[in-house]
């Protein structure tokens, strides 16, 4: 597609789009992969116990920065004894979950179940969810090379893949964002790749959430259309929006209402979990590395201080998290949709790749709960959108400092060695991470694509649902 005369790379024919580029840019993302999935492996080797459990597992998943929820998982879920997810599952008083429930929406659990169905130990369980989840990262890293060329190198051989690839299930609802923003450079009807785009948006946030709140500016987008003449100016494509937004509905009804029919104590307790986990040492957000310290400190410095002192003072900094996360989470999603809005105003394209950028900024940022592998989330807007190599480089070594510095905190902790080094680290990619966040969060709300000089100036003469060259996402 063109704007202002200039082609967005995303559509360049095969023919002009560099082979090799492509080649190495998937190549170089199989090769990652395999280094990942190795380096977590190291934590999986026999010999076995009676749960199949590696007995490496425990003994160096921290200090040897091998660790995995994949592997963790094993047990404890009922994955172990191949236990369809959800039907039977429910969550006891004290927030455990029974009967095969997960944590994770349901297509995360399909894919658990699926992995683990040849599976006799967690080292096989490993084997086959990656087996699994390594097609979703080589089928981003072709889609972000088709999309930005040489920049798809930052996915397909950055430290986060090396990290955090088969650290969770991370791969797939990575897949389903970019494929949006794929699907939105395709020629055809702007409302018909609208309404696709909103159903791989809705499988994500079946896989992970995440990816649901960034239906809203993508029903902006198509609302605002991206061929507008200066007669059409003030006329939004009302219906196109709602398309938007009705296709995200029901995908997410159509996935969950089995579930919830079938089992639905089981399908609730995976909501239900993540509703009553704590702002906790394992969570890596600021609300614990921060706000806490005004809640303990103070009685931690009182001589009279009793273990009831402690705990009331845990149980109001919990309260005050429950409230301020969500409230402000939703509040840093009104900023950027209204960003986002300034810019239509001037720019008459909703630029809702770069509003999403932020609503994730403002999501990982203020959550109660920053696990390291969110880091992958993050990582295609830093491919697609156009802010300064040095402050993402910059992003990757906070990010590193977390990745690798917590795991040899937990690792001293649990051992009673000295953990002030460790938690040094930790404490400068939690920091170093909050601090870049807030920066990109606007820097992502006025960015360009990166993949090409798109302009967001006025358009030609086109109605939003015809096919033009002359549309292109923003």
């Amino acid at each position: 597609m063109q704007s202002g005369g200039r082609s967005f790379r995303g559509l360049i024919p095969a023919s002009r789009l560099s082979a090799t580029t492509m080649i190495i840019v998937v190549a170089l993302c199989a090769f990652t992969l395999i280094i990942g999935y190795l380096n977590k492996a190291r934590c999986a080797l026999a010999p076995f116990d009676t749960d199949g459990r590696s007995t490496a597992f425990n003994a160096i998943k921290d200090t040897s920065v091998c660790y995995s929820d994949i592997q963790f998982l094993w047990i404890g879920r009922d994955i172990d004894q191949h236990v369809f997810p959800y039907l039977t599952g429910a969550i006891t008083q004290g927030g455990e979950l029974t009967g095969g429930t997960v944590e994770y929406p349901v297509l995360s659990g399909l894919l658990m179940w699926l992995g683990a169905i040849p599976a006799h130990t967690d080292a096989e369980f490993l084997l086959y969810s990656a087996l699994i989840l390594a097609p979703f990262g080589l089928l981003t890293a072709w889609m972000l090379g088709r999309l930005a060329g040489r920049a798809a190198l930052l996915w397909s051989a950055g430290p986060p893949l090396v990290l955090y690839a088969f650290h969770n299930w991370e791969l797939p609802v990575v897949a389903t964002a970019v494929g949006a923003v794929f699907v939105m450079s395709m020629r055809i009807p702007l409302r018909t790749r609208g309404m696709i785009a909103a159903v791989l948006l809705a499988v994500g946030f079946c896989l992970k959430l995440y990816p649901g709140a960034f239906v809203l500016p993508l029903a902006a987008y198509v609302a605002y259309g991206t061929t507008r003449s200066p007669s059409k100016r003030n006329r939004l494509d009302i219906r196109g929006g709602l398309a938007v937004l009705g296709a995200a509905t029901a995908t997410v009804v159509a996935i969950n209402l089995p579930f919830a029919i079938l089992g639905y104590d089981g399908w609730r307790a995976s909501f239900a979990f993540q509703t009553l986990r704590q702002a906790d040492i394992t969570t890596n957000s600021i609300w614990y590395w921060g706000l806490r310290q005004f809640y303990i400190r103070p009685i931690q410095g009182s001589t009279a201080m009793s273990p009831d002192d402690y705990a009331a003072a845990e149980a109001s900094f919990q309260n005050a998290v429950d409230i301020l996360s969500p409230l402000l989470v939703f509040v840093a999603f009104g900023l950027a949709l209204w960003l986002g809005m300034r810019r239509a105003k001037t720019e008459h394209v909703y630029p809702w790749i770069a509003v999403s950028g932020s609503m994730l900024c403002g999501f990982l940022l203020l959550h109660k709960v920053h696990s390291p592998q969110y880091t992958l989330w993050i990582l295609p807007f830093f491919v697609l959108l156009r802010v300064p190599w040095a402050l993402v480089a910059a992003y990757l070594v906070a990010d590193l400092s977390m990745g690798i510095g917590v795991f040899k905190y937990f690792g001293a902790l649990a051992h009673g060695a000295d953990a002030s080094t460790a938690k040094f680290f930790v404490e400068v990619g939690v920091w170093g991470r909050a601090a870049l966040l807030v920066v990109f969060f606007f820097l992502f709300a006025r960015a360009r694509l990166r993949c090409s000089d798109i302009s967001t100036e006025l358009l030609t003469d086109h109605a939003p649902e015809q096919s033009s060259p002359a549309s292109t996402p923003s």
